[in-house]
């Protein structure tokens, strides 16, 4: 079989030509724009499906080198720190504390559920669990971790089986999201807040035109912060809880946010900031997107489909009648469906790829943007492990 190794740097250039691809797929079929699927899915998910095809076929092996997906997560999650403004933001304390309790329901569901049908159709429980929560809200990190355990605990092949479902939810968080915002805006008629730019970028009075000197100095800070921030994940990590990095760079960009909304001293360029973000979450999830071994899919028993359908129904069902309900009905609440819905089946970076259509489409949603990844990348997974545990005793 042929074999073709590619470096960082051509990996890097395939993912550009893979978003390009996205772009004029998407730009051409209207079914797309209409239910919000994100450019780098499109495009994505069709190069690993040739690769798939190529490697099951026998007439090449394809490997990439993803040495830099985490660098680009880490510039993409400190433009989400740079939202998080306590003066702007403070009224939006209450509603972290109720996602993160929808959120926990949703993760006890997922393992519920997966628990229920293994029993029903004579199969080990921990396949219930290596296609719940662990997968789901967890996404291929916690696959990763949690695989081994299950392996120890009688389930063979747990970690494959495990990362298998973390592909599924990843594709299944990305293509359901866009859709959901749809029909809850659409059919609810819901606009955004009027404050909703002033709120993200700051008083519209300061905004100037983008230049070198902007962009450079933006470059700069984003950079500086990832810096800081993998200092702080660092430190954290001391306490002996294992807190993924984008904490870090999270905290770090918003400690600068809060000390430049008091001083003119430091002067933060917003608009660049949120450039860059959204540059490298495109080019993130492209890679994150052409590296999935979808071949792992294929080779999935028939009671893993079964279980991973029903988790796509149960996210869709909790979004729509719960999540939305209990948030507010209102436009912040939609698109925070919409984020938890990329992040309980796949990741956070598919939740924000995802409410960055809802938001190019219908209109902003700063509250959204900061408690989604805020619950989705640190508190959840702290919730995550301790119900994993409790159902790995029971079961």
């Amino acid at each position: 079989m042929l074999e073709i190794s590619l470096n960082v740097y051509y990996t890097i250039a395939l993912s550009i030509l893979v978003l390009m691809l996205g772009d004029f797929i998407k730009s051409r079929m209207a079914v797309l724009r209409k239910f919000c699927i994100p450019t780098p899915v499109v495009g994505g998910v069709l190069f690993a499906i040739l690769i798939t095809v190529l490697n099951m076929s026998g007439i090449c092996k394809v490997s990439l080198d993803s040495s830099f997906n985490e660098f680009f997560s880490l510039l993409f999650y400190a433009g989400i720190g740079y939202t998080a403004s306590w003066k702007l933001l403070k009224k939006g304390g209450p509603q972290v504390i109720v996602f993160l309790i929808l959120s926990s329901i949703l993760v006890v569901f997922q393992n519920g559920l997966g628990v229920v049908v293994c029993k029903l159709m004579g199969v080990n429980p921990l396949v219930g669990l290596a296609c719940g929560s662990i997968p789901m809200v967890g996404g291929n990190g916690t696959a990763a971790a949690w695989g081994p355990i299950l392996e120890s605990a009688g389930l063979e092949a747990g970690t494959t089986i495990a990362t298998a479902a973390a592909t599924f939810g990843l594709v299944g968080g990305a293509l359901l999201g866009g859709p959901i915002g749809r029909y809850l805006i659409e059919h609810n008629n819901l606009k955004p807040n009027p404050e909703a730019m002033d709120m993200k970028f700051g008083n519209e009075e300061k905004k100037v035109p983008v230049d070198e000197k902007r962009m450079t100095a933006a470059a700069y800070q984003v950079l500086l912060t990832v810096g800081i921030g993998t200092l702080i994940s660092y430190l954290l990590k001391k306490t002996g809880i294992e807190f993924p990095a984008s904490v870090g760079v999270m905290t770090a960009a918003a400690i600068l946010r809060n000390v430049a909304d008091h001083t003119e001293k430091l002067d933060l360029k917003l608009p660049e900031l949120s450039m860059i973000s959204n540059i490298s979450l495109l080019v993130f999830l492209a890679l994150s997107m052409m590296t999935m071994k979808l071949w792992k899919l294929i080779d999935l028993a028939l009671p893993m489909i079964v279980i991973l359908v029903a988790q796509m129904i149960l996210m869709t069902l909790f979004g729509i009648f719960i999540t939305f309900r209990v948030m507010g009905k209102n436009f912040d609440a939609a698109v925070m469906t919409v984020g938890q819905t990329g992040f309980g089946l796949g990741a956070v970076p598919t939740a924000m790829a995802n409410m960055q259509v809802i938001d190019s489409k219908y209109g902003s949603s700063p509250s959204a943007f900061f408690i989604v990844p805020l619950v989705g990348s640190l508190f959840i997974n702290l919730v995550n492990s301790a119900i994993i545990t409790v159902f790995l005793n029971i079961v």
